[in-house]
């Protein structure tokens, strides 16, 4: 039997990088949070200590930072794929890197009834990612978002379930659905429209959501990925995770009351965990797409 050094990857994660652009007097801002990963014939840094191969992770914090100001911040896809071409690229021994971005987004203030030049509020809405892969397999970008919170107040059921000795939940036809929904979708291709695609796939999925009589959370993630890849056809796959954010009625007969479904309590934890891939029958090979760095996208 002999030991031996699998699959490793190192780098530098959670580089807080705001880029602000001044250039005119509405000023505009992006906010990310980058986390880079390289691999390569880095063997000896793990075995011996050697680091004659390695580039540091404050180098690759420094780049990130740097490539905000020299390449700029249209679209974190792009600035993804800047990064991880410039350390495959430009930088022996690398030969795959893993960019994986955050982006938080910000909204104008509004005073006097006009939005402000330079002044702008949290949002408190979903978390946009992308992961960027480049290596000797070519370029991979996966979008996404995650904490995308939705509810509605109908429109949901969950009923005809299979049932043993320790089943207690009932049958119902009009219940709250609610979720914070992760979504992630693969491209086909890096000459893309990433801010149109991006409002385009997030509409399509708020859509289905809000629109298809449910009979299961798992059906509603079916539609939303499928209608995805109808709308999309350089979009390969999506990959969607769903807690179910239960809601409960609460009983108010005890103060003589009624509730006909008015009022709940939101429960946070336990809660079903729903997940599915939809994917087109002809999918390209991901390579090494879903191979995760930081786990942050």
């Amino acid at each position: 039997m002999a030991i031996i050094l699998g699959d490793h990857q190192y780098g530098k994660a959670e580089n807080r990088v705001v880029r602000i652009y001044r250039d005119a007097k509405r000023h505009e801002i992006r906010d990310l949070n980058v986390s880079t990963a390289l691999r390569g014939p880095f063997d000896p840094a793990y075995l011996s200590g050697d680091q004659t191969n390695v580039l540091p992770t404050d180098t690759q914090k420094n780049t990130a930072f740097a490539f905000a100001k020299s390449k700029g911040v249209e679209s974190i896809e792009d600035f993804g794929l800047d990064l991880a071409r410039h350390f495959v690229h430009d930088v022996a021994p690398v030969e795959g890197a893993r960019i994986e971005v955050e982006e938080y987004a910000w909204e104008r203030a509004v005073v006097d009834g006009v939005e402000h030049d330079h002044t702008w509020l949290r949002k408190g809405q979903e978390i946009r990612t992308a992961a960027v892969t480049v290596d000797a397999t070519g370029e991979h970008v996966i979008g996404g978002f995650k904490n995308l919170v939705l509810l509605k107040s109908t429109g949901s059921e969950f009923a005809g379930f299979l049932s043993d000795e320790y089943t207690t939940l009932q049958e119902t036809h009009d219940r709250v659905m609610a979720t914070s929904l992760v979504a992630q979708w693969r491209f086909t291709s890096v000459e893309v429209d990433w801010e149109k695609i991006y409002a385009g796939i997030k509409q399509i999925m708020v859509r289905e959501f809000a629109t298809l009589q449910s009979l299961a959370l798992q059906q509603t993630l079916w539609h939303m990925g499928r209608s995805v890849l109808e709308a999309y056809p350089f979009v390969a796959e999506v990959r969607l995770k769903a807690p179910n954010k239960h809601h409960f009625a609460v009983d108010l007969s005890p103060f003589e009351l009624e509730n006909p479904g008015e009022v709940f309590i939101a429960a946070d934890r336990p809660y079903g965990l729903i997940e599915a891939t939809v994917l087109r029958d002809d999918a390209p090979d991901a390579g090494d797409a879903w191979r995760i760095s930081a786990g942050l996208a």
